[in-house]
């Protein structure tokens, strides 16, 4: 692959925005804003569809160990547990997701806490017309290529409120620029480990990992399909040795990219080997993701910069561009008609 094929099919240089990953991140976590500090809370709801969802999904992994309930809301319901103790997150990039808007209409008949982060649109209006905490993020050329700069500017203005380390977060920063020097298009070499994933994947995708790096796992399959236009399907590697191995006793074009954490669970581990040596026995050629040393914050942002620029390249190879949403559109036309 060459850098003119990436410009010539990625129309909108969505490539350039995930060269810049790094660099979005630092200074969005490091701008000066306004911080929210609601106190007594117990419980954080994260509403947020699609790459805003990514969002949710990430934080909500970094806080699984901590002393605080978190529920990931994708829909239209609030969870019933809410009360006058939960905070509730909502993220729209583009400001006008439907979900996102119901939901924050029926936080008004709960005592929860809210805080909305959009790019703007009606999610922007409502928030500032009914007294909700709002933070303005600018969208970076789509909402999936914006998770940098809403990811670290929501850890940056909740500071007070998530139980997450300092350190923690600017060594997830220093895992972005370390693995860009890896990933990014000025390296199209046989060493760029997306590259090379890329190269793997080119049809259906099966992608399995445990339940810590689940945030990248939904990521990579949901950029495999907005980005590559393909197939995926993921699957928890516990869970799947009780149901979904048995797929694999079929012939079959579906690729298995495992995912794997460098401190995994030694079960966890067992069944990675599993896997693997039932692969082996079947002669089903599989492709093994190892996440970074470190905190889970770092671990999930670079494997989601990795799995992320991987499906740019795998929509390159497939010379589809990686930019339109068409599918997505359709929907969202047809929603705004109904409503």
């Amino acid at each position: 692959m060459e850098l003119d094929d990436i410009k010539k099919i990625d129309t909108k240089c969505m490539y350039k925005t995930y060269d810049n990953w790094p660099n979005i991140a630092s200074e969005s976590y490091n701008k000066k804003y306004d911080k929210i500090d609601v106190g007594d809370i117990d419980h954080i709801v994260f509403a947020g569809m699609g790459g805003s969802g990514s969002i949710g999904d990430t934080i909500s992994a970094i806080l699984s160990k901590k002393n605080i309930h978190v529920t990931n809301v994708k829909g239209y319901l609030l969870p019933k547990t809410v009360d006058s103790k939960t905070l509730v997150i909502a993220t729209s990039v583009s400001g006008n997701t439907s979900e996102i808007l119901t939901i924050l209409k029926d936080i008004k008949k709960t005592n929860a806490k809210v805080a909305g982060f959009t790019s703007g649109g009606l999610i922007e209006k409502y928030c500032k017309n009914n007294d909700v905490f709002f933070q303005k993020i600018p969208m970076i050329h789509s909402p999936r290529a914006s998770f940098t700069n809403f990811l670290y500017t929501i850890l940056n203005i909740l500071e007070p409120v998530l139980p997450i380390q300092k350190n923690d977060i600017q060594d997830s920063i220093k895992s972005l620029d370390k693995i860009k020097k890896n990933i990014f298009s000025e390296n199209l070499t046989n060493e760029n480990k997306a590259l090379e994933l890329a190269e793997f994947v080119r049809n259906i995708v099966c992608i399995y990992s445990p339940g810590g790096l689940r945030a990248a796992a939904v990521r990579y399959k949901n950029c495999l399909q907005e980005n590559a236009k393909m197939h995926a399907v993921m699957e928890d590697i516990i869970e799947s040795c009780h149901n979904g191995i048995v797929a694999w006793e079929k012939e079959s074009l579906v690729k298995p990219v495992l995912i794997q954490g460098k401190d995994d669970h030694t079960k966890t581990i067992e069944r990675f080997n599993i896997l693997k040596e039932y692969f082996e026995s079947k002669k089903i050629d599989y492709k093994v993701i190892n996440s970074i040393e470190g905190n889970i914050l770092s671990k999930i942002v670079s494997l989601t910069y990795l799995l992320d620029y991987s499906t740019i390249y795998t929509s390159i190879l497939n010379k589809i561009d990686p930019t339109p949403v068409n599918s997505i559109d359709f929907v969202k036309n047809k929603l705004r008609n109904v409503e």
